[in-house]
């Protein structure tokens, strides 16, 4: 018979302080490999997208690999890196790739929409703030070539007041509470982190009815999210880059996830 696993209840859980908190790398083995199924809708064809700073960037994606090319100031041209990529919804694509090494390194994310011709790119970096590794993110939205444009995606407040339950692994369940459009409370339910809390910045993009991007900056470990939340389907998917202190590497987490909304807060307007 299957030893059942117990985990401790939030009532049973207490503050945790920093100088207590595992190193970031705990959660790696949790959150295990990725559950959606990757697609290959992206080969073959080159995708040109222009950002808002007039650069001009050209994806060409293969079986396993992406190659880029750019005009302007950009920096992140180079031949073949392995990248994840899944459509969220049709025509949809959330795309993820990591360069580089150690504190060199750079995880590059993709939000393609070519219903309404939109391009997302979030740029994770490390950066010295200090004398202490942290990390940094440039956002920048643009265009398709090749296929009609509706505008920029614009912020929303669309995930205020919401608490989600996030499982992103039998073992690994975190809680999420929106508080306002520029900040976020997290909490691990359960998993290596369990007790952990922190109230975070964040941004929030509207993709499509009911889909969102999410982008979040953990303050006490130095980590970057970039997550599509699908209010639909309730489901997620994303990716967390970071810093691992104890081995001075680089930590790329991709992850899927199932989650509930466990209430949607209305607040009095006297």
């Amino acid at each position: 018979m299957t030893e059942k696993t117990v985990h401790a209840a939030p009532t049973e859980q207490d503050y945790v302080p920093v100088e207590d908190w595992p190193a970031v790398t705990t959660m790696v083995a949790g959150f295990g490999e990725p559950s959606l199924a990757t697609s290959t809708k992206l080969e073959n064809a080159p995708v040109e997208t222009t950002y808002e700073d007039g650069s001009v960037v050209t994806y060409t994606f293969g079986p396993s690999t992406v190659a880029v090319t750019s005009t302007g100031d950009s920096g992140q041209d180079f031949e073949a890196a392995h990248y994840r990529a899944v459509e969220l919804r049709e025509g949809i694509f959330f795309v993820d790739w990591r360069t580089g090494d150690r504190v060199t390194s750079v995880d590059s994310t993709l939000v393609l929409d070519f219903h309404n011709g939109r391009a997302h790119r979030s740029v994770s970096r490390f950066v010295d703030s200090n004398g202490s590794v942290r990390m940094h993110t440039t956002v920048m939205t643009g265009t398709i070539a090749g296929t009609p444009n509706t505008g920029d995606w614009c912020r929303t407040n669309e995930l205020v007041g919401k608490r989600i339950y996030y499982r992103y692994s039998p073992t690994e369940h975190y809680e999420h509470i929106y508080l306002n459009s520029g900040t976020f409370t997290w909490h691990c339910v359960r998993g290596g982190e369990a007790g952990l809390a922190d109230t975070d910045p964040i941004k929030v993009w509207n993709i499509a009815e009911n889909l969102v991007l999410l982008y979040w900056s953990e303050t006490v470990m130095p980590v970057e999210s970039i997550v599509a939340i699908d209010l639909e389907h309730e489901r997620s998917i994303g990716r967390m880059f970071c810093w691992d202190g104890p081995t001075l590497d680089a930590v790329h987490i991709p992850f899927d996830s199932e989650f509930t909304v466990l209430n949607d807060t209305q607040y009095p307007q006297d």
